[in-house]
């Protein structure tokens, strides 16, 4: 019962109850008029004055109401034009929209107008801007981590990773780490390092104590002797101290014969790990066997559930590391942009290289897309919009339409009065 009342308390329903009223008015005065037209000649430039305005007020209604449906339900021809045209509009609305608003040009034009890389320069500076990036980045991983947290989603990830690890044909990229760790001799840096240690070692007093209980285990024929022991603590001191002045020979001499025989060893391994299929093989059996093994995907999961937790941890603290880094970092990266000017072109310099291919790819699908919506809309639900877009304005046509229509109706009574007087 409340929605014709309403109806009217919107800007759209109350330009038409003034024009109604208006109509009503006219055609009260016209009654009038009409009546007390034989008492006095004024009454008939009323009455003339009234009757036009009834005319131009019932022209003006059927031609606003025309635009959006039937006017009184009629099957009047070109009435509903609205509904009626909705592919039509759409496709000339489309095409306005693209060819005056989304031409190259006009867009590029716009684009060197905004400086969008000093527009974004200031607006990461700002730190209630830093603020809001990092809730919203630290907000996305937060609800990533709690996904992760969930099993079918951790065996999935695990079991996709050890599908890729698999087939990674991993021996080229040994051959090259390898090959980048040898250049400028750097592999014979780890090479001396490693003998020092293996010095270190050999002159601990447990090393010498097992390699003396090794040769005594050897020389078992001198243990009737009793000779074994002291066999075995002697050859071990010999060995050691041989292999130690050893050590320290080939430190000391970047031009040693067994550097030489280093050098040609892994030079020969290197080429074998990037060419041979053989080597590769052997690397994907290795490779395969530590994948496969159950050490390994405990070990694997273990970390994951470590990191995950440490994630989770981290970004539910109020005072999060994560969170602080990252309003850190766009901070950072605001003032880096705002202080280097070639930055801050080279960013605009490639906006306006990639704007006319986007411009170009995707305005034929904007002015599909708006051409399709309009079309697909539902009759009432596009007359009311336009209505509320457009309906107040034609009501003030309407209401115009009656009082021009009474001036024009007065002006001609007017002059057939002169002309007949």
């Amino acid at each position: 019962m409340t929605r014709p009342f309403t109806t009217w308390q919107t800007p759209v329903g109350r330009m038409k109850l003034v024009a109604g009223l208006l109509l009503l008015l006219a055609a009260l005065l016209y009654a009038l008029a009409t009546a007390m037209q034989a008492r006095h000649p004024a009454w008939g430039y009323l009455a003339s004055f009234a009757e036009a305005a009834m005319v131009g007020a019932i022209a003006d209604w059927f031609a606003v109401t025309a635009l959006f449906r039937r006017p009184l339900g009629l099957p009047i021809p070109h009435t509903a034009i609205i509904p009626r045209s909705k592919t039509r509009i759409g496709r000339t609305l489309s095409a306005f929209i693209t060819t005056h608003f989304l031409a190259t040009p006009l867009v590029l034009a716009k684009l060197r107008e905004l400086d969008l890389a000093s527009r974004i320069a200031d607006w990461l500076r700002h730190p209630d801007n830093a603020e809001a990036v990092g809730r919203q980045f630290v907000a996305m991983a937060r609800f990533g981590v709690r996904a992760l947290h969930d099993e079918p989603v951790q065996a999935f990830i695990q079991r996709k990773a050890l599908d890729r690890l698999r087939r990674v044909n991993l021996a080229p990229y040994l051959g090259e780490v390898l090959d980048l760790l040898t250049r400028e001799g750097r592999h014979q840096a780890m090479l001396d390092e490693a003998l020092i240690r293996l010095d270190a070692l050999l002159q601990d007093d447990d090393t010498r104590a097992l390699v003396a209980q090794a040769i005594s285990e050897e020389v078992r024929t001198l243990r009737y002797l009793g000779l074994s022991r002291a066999v075995g603590g002697w050859s071990a001191n010999k060995f050691v101290d041989g292999l130690s002045a050893l050590i320290t020979e080939i430190v000391e001499d970047p031009q040693h014969r067994l550097r030489e025989r280093f050098d040609e060893h892994v030079a020969h391994y290197i080429d074998r790990l990037k060419h041979d299929p053989v080597s590769r093989l052997d690397v994907e059996r290795v490779l395969a066997r530590v994948l496969e093994h159950p050490a390994t995907g405990d070990y694997l999961h273990s970390l994951w559930r470590e990191l995950i937790d440490w994630l989770q941890t981290d970004l539910d603290d109020p005072d999060s590391r994560i969170a602080r880094r990252l309003v850190t970092l766009t901070r950072g990266l605001g003032e880096a942009l705002a202080a280097d000017d070639g930055m801050r072109r080279w960013i605009d310099d490639q906006l306006m290289a990639a704007a006319p291919s986007l411009v170009e790819r995707y305005r034929g699908q904007i002015g599909r897309y708006i051409a399709q919506r309009v079309e697909n809309w539902e009759s009432a639900e596009l007359v009311a919009q336009m209505e509320q877009s457009v309906g107040k304005d034609l009501q003030y046509i309407r209401i115009n339409g009656t009082l021009v229509g009474g001036l024009v109706g007065l002006l001609l009574h007017a002059l057939t009065q002169l002309a007949a007087g």
